[in-house]
């Protein structure tokens, strides 16, 4: 795989250079040419449209379905609540999103480390969605050659009518995908009726909008320029990249020089390669590179040139892979690597951070309980002459079901709550419950003590919380 760049010396005083430059200065700036991106189908194509349904699928139902009488996923901001696969977060768990959102870089990391831009090209959301407008375009403008000659074409009613019905449907699932994305905020079957009836508020109407819109312009109209000029990965992927990671290549050695040729004609013959110059893993490319020209930042890694010159080594009786996924050490003769210094780090990493989230979902108590003593007062006598401690108890519940708590005190003798032991705290809620307890002075041994406050629940018999605070005394 060359890392060399080719370059081409331009001099703006030619007769070549463009007619109307006469100042001899240079334009840094060219128009968007319209890539027409030809359909193809095989072995790495079928893959995508497995992940393509799959990756839909999800997006699609699970804001529908519910498990235990809550949603499967939703964020459920003004109540503070987090639902996903039947376990409920709340703010205080947002260490866990920080501990997720390393593990998903992490794993980005090791995978391009591996594989090169997989993710870019056969789970991203960008890819995903422009894949999904090609696929409409395709059945409504025709092929590649159609829709080149199509927009040639002045303007007709049956121009209209085509363009007209692919922006309809482009519309239309940029829509769905709009209402599926705020579905996943704000209880889908409630916003399907409320966007309908008009009784969504206005914050609703904005986003299911804003998305709406994007979706239709990134995926319809912008595609390549995302990947291109928005997205940083394409950037800062080459630093993880190395001899060893297998990339979407092209073999020069076997391909080169290209030429045309008969399907009888031996290649070795009129002295050239594998390579006969079809330029199909050109019009098949979504970012419109050629990947004989090298690795460049523009390449998904989508595969689907592999895919048109595979069909093509086949009609030719060649054998495949001209173009395939491999390494630069691979190209050039030498042994490539699977594991080495930079997947290991990136792969302990990753299950470092999996093995802690997964200890922490396992351990983690539906409950919680803190005891603030009031810092206020030391201790006050009572009417009985038992001397009282204050405390603010803080209970949470983060449990799907309003739950019944007895609290206790333990750890010095003849210690006792005053106030109310029995308390109920509503599914997700976080109460602050003053509570006084007495203890006989002449059981009081020493002036500082730890104490055991403990919550159990009435309504969950397994669910039991403690934890320590400290009573202080006068002294003896």
């Amino acid at each position: 795989m060359s890392s060399e760049i080719p370059v081409k010396q331009v001099d703006p005083s030619s007769d070549t250079s463009d007619n109307n430059n006469k100042s001899g200065t240079v334009e840094l700036y060219a128009s968007r040419k319209k890539i027409y991106v030809k359909e193809v189908k095989g072995f790495f194509q079928r893959i995508r449209n497995v992940s393509l349904l799959v990756l839909m699928g999800m997006y699609f139902l699970f804001t529908w379905i519910t498990l235990d009488g809550q949603p499967l996923v939703l964020f459920d901001l003004p109540a503070r609540e987090f639902h996903l696969y039947g376990m409920t977060f709340y703010p205080k768990d947002f260490f866990l999103l920080s501990g997720m959102l390393i593990v998903s870089a992490f794993g980005l990391f090791f995978i391009t480390a591996l594989f090169g831009r997989v993710w870019c090209g056969y789970t991203c959301p960008q890819t995903v969605w422009t894949f999904i407008f090609m696929w409409v375009e395709e059945r409504i403008e025709g092929s590649r050659n159609q829709r080149i000659k199509l927009d040639k074409l002045p303007q007709s009613s049956r121009k209209i009518m085509k363009k007209s019905l692919k922006h309809a449907a482009w519309l239309l699932i940029a829509l769905a995908t709009g209402l599926t994305f705020v579905g996943y905020f704000y209880p889908i079957r409630d916003l399907i009726a409320d966007i309908f009836t008009f009784q969504a508020n206005g914050w609703a109407y904005f986003w299911v909008g804003f998305f709406t819109v994007a979706t239709y312009l990134n995926a319809g109209w912008m595609r390549e320029q995302v990947c291109l000029y928005m997205c940083p990965y394409a950037r800062f992927q080459s630093v993880m990249l190395d001899p060893d990671t297998r990339v979407v290549s092209y073999d020069p050695n076997r391909g080169e020089p290209r030429g045309g040729r008969r399907k009888d004609a031996a290649p070795t013959e009129r002295g050239l390669g594998d390579c006969i110059d079809c330029g199909q893993c050109v019009q098949v490319c979504p970012t419109g590179i050629d990947i004989r020209d090298g690795l460049q930042y523009e390449c998904i890694g989508c595969a689907l040139c592999i895919d048109a010159c595979d069909e093509i080594m086949d009609k030719m009786d060649y054998p495949r892979g001209l173009i395939r996924y491999t390494t630069e050490n691979e190209l050039e003769g030498r042994p490539s690597k699977l594991l080495r210094l930079r997947t290991l780090g990136y792969g302990v990493v990753l299950a470092l951070m999996i093995g802690a989230i997964v200890f922490v979902l396992a351990t983690r108590i539906p409950a919680q309980l803190d005891a603030l003593r009031d810092r206020g007062a030391l201790f006050s006598f009572n009417g009985e002459g038992r001397v009282e401690n204050t405390y603010t108890l803080k209970i949470a519940n983060m449990t799907e079901v309003p739950q019944t708590f007895l609290v206790s005190v333990s750890g010095m003798d003849d210690i006792r709550i005053l106030t109310d032991t029995r308390i109920t705290v509503d599914s997700g809620e976080n109460l602050a419950l003053p509570t006084v307890v007495d203890v006989d002075p002449e059981t009081i041994e020493q002036s500082n003590n730890t104490i055991r406050f403990r919550m159990s629940s009435e309504t969950d018999r397994s669910l039991i919380v403690e934890t320590e605070s400290r009573f202080v005394g006068p002294n003896r």
